[in-house]
Parts: structure tokens; C-alpha cells; sequence
């Protein structure tokens, strides 16, 4: 069952790979057609040597990114918690934040990072907390979603047994929301490499998004695709974490997974 359960899921990742591998042999093929400059658009052969060349250098600001990123996420989650039990627990700061939560995603993260680096400088803080408000948002909208999709007649049985509200949440709603939980988390793990990114382009000393920045003023396009890739597979990497954390902690997830597949 395990080896055949393995196969299916490995078989599912070969059209994606023969996609990847067509679109990268027509990318070579165009640009070497086509005799365009490496500061234009280099060949992924190309990328893949200045990843190789450059692969010290990466990993010194991948380091950063990712710890960066890390810590950001963890912010936005436990922050998503405290705030999604308070908004379940008292109605009124539900109805007075919710919506202030939702008209704050109309303003584009990019136009408010630079504030931060001129609030707080070049260092740790800024990217920590445009981190944790790209990763903030998907969380806590997907746990109040768990945590209203209550079974309503669970809920009214253990209210009649005399049940607490700290009890009712413990017993019945925080179970009931686990999946929708992770639902946000797994969104905003992908997006955490991209808050990081995009606060150390806007003013870092260290990280991908500095290298990025610096790769670009020199027409390295070759480096920048380089680090684009390595921002790719953190962000995969990250994302397949938390669904292992997920798997772990609910195993019946990954049951129901694999008999939907």
C-alpha cells in the first residue's frame, strides 16, 4: 500500500516536470535563436552556472532571508491566534475589526514598507513586520472561517451541559478549525519568502532581496534568475513543511488527501 501510495503521488508530479522541462528547453533554444545578450535574458544553462558560481554568496543571504522570513511567520501566526480568539470570544471586536482588517488589504504592502525602513532602519525589524503583514491576513480570515463553520448542534450541547466558552473552544472549535488553520498558514508560508524579499529590496545590508537589488544594478540578470530560483524552492520547501507539520498533527488529512487523489 505505502509503495503504491508513493507511486501516486510521484506520478503526479511528472506532467508538471515534462512542463518545466519543455518550457526550459524552448527558453534555451529562443534566446540562443535569437543571439540575446545575457544582460537581456540569459539561457536557464546560463542561470544554472551563475547559481553554481555564486552558490557561497546565496547561501550566506538565503540564510537571512529565510530567518527573516521565519520569524515574520511565526509573528503573524501566534498574533492571527490571540486576535482570532478575541474577534470569536467578544462579538462587538469582531464587528468593529474585521472590517478594518479587510479594507487594510486594499493598501499594497509595497507602498508602506518604505515607512518601516524609515521608522525602524535597515535591520531585522522592518522585514519582520512586512513578513508578518503579508502572512497575517490569509491566517486569521481562514481561522475565523474555521471557527464559524461550528457544528451548531455540538455547540448548543455543550452549552446545555454547562460548558465555559474557553471549554466550548477547546473542545469543539479549535479542533473544528484546525484544517482551515493550516489552510492559511500554508498560503502564508509561500508568501512569507516574498515579504522578506520584497522589505530587503526596499533597504537591507544582507538577504536575497539585497542581492537581487545589487545583481540588477550590475546587469547580472543571470544572478537575478539564480536567486529567483532559490526564492522558488524556499518558498515550495517552507509550504511543504507546514503540510508535514499538518500530516503530523492531523493525520487524517493525509488519509483524505490521498483517497480524493
Amino acid at each position: 500500500m505505502k509503495r503504491l501510495g508513493y507511486i501516486g503521488i510521484h506520478s503526479l508530479h511528472r506532467p508538471q516536470l515534462a512542463a518545466g522541462l519543455i518550457l526550459a528547453v524552448a527558453w534555451e533554444v529562443g534566446v540562443r535563436a535569437a543571439k540575446l545578450p545575457s544582460y537581456i535574458l540569459p539561457a536557464p544553462t546560463r542561470v544554472v552556472v551563475s547559481l553554481a558560481e555564486s552558490f557561497p554568496v546565496i547561501i550566506r543571504h538565503t540564510r537571512v532571508t529565510l530567518y527573516e522570513a521565519a520569524l515574520g511567520f511565526v509573528v503573524a501566526v501566534v498574533f492571527s491566534f490571540i486576535m482570532a480568539f478575541i474577534m470569536d470570544s467578544i462579538s462587538i471586536i469582531k464587528k468593529a475589526v474585521y472590517p478594518i482588517l479587510v479594507t487594510s488589504q486594499t493598501i499594497p504592502i509595497i507602498t508602506v514598507a518604505p515607512l518601516f525602513v524609515i521608522w525602524f532602519g535597515y535591520g531585522l525589524l522592518p522585514k519582520v513586520i512586512v513578513v508578518a503583514l503579508v502572512c497575517f491576513f490569509p491566517i486569521i480570515v481562514s481561522f475565523m472561517g474555521g471557527l464559524e463553520a461550528v457544528d451548531r448542534e455540538m455547540y448548543d450541547l455543550l452549552k446545555s451541559m454547562g460548558a465555559s466558552h474557553m471549554q466550548i473552544f477547546r473542545l469543539l472549535k479549535l479542533p473544528g478549525a484546525m484544517p482551515s488553520l493550516f489552510s492559511g498558514m500554508k498560503i502564508s508560508a509561500a508568501y512569507s519568502i516574498m515579504g522578506a524579499v520584497i522589505g530587503e529590496w526596499l533597504g537591507a545590508k544582507a538577504g536575497l532581496g539585497e542581492f537581487m537589488r545589487r545583481s540588477m544594478h550590475s546587469f547580472a540578470v543571470d544572478k537575478t534568475f539564480a536567486a529567483i530560483i532559490v526564492i522558488t524552492l524556499l518558498s515550495l520547501g517552507i509550504f511543504e513543511l507546514i503540510r508535514r507539520l499538518e500530516c503530523s498533527i492531523m493525520p487524517w488529512a493525509e488519509l483524505a488527501a490521498r483517497k480524493n487523489d
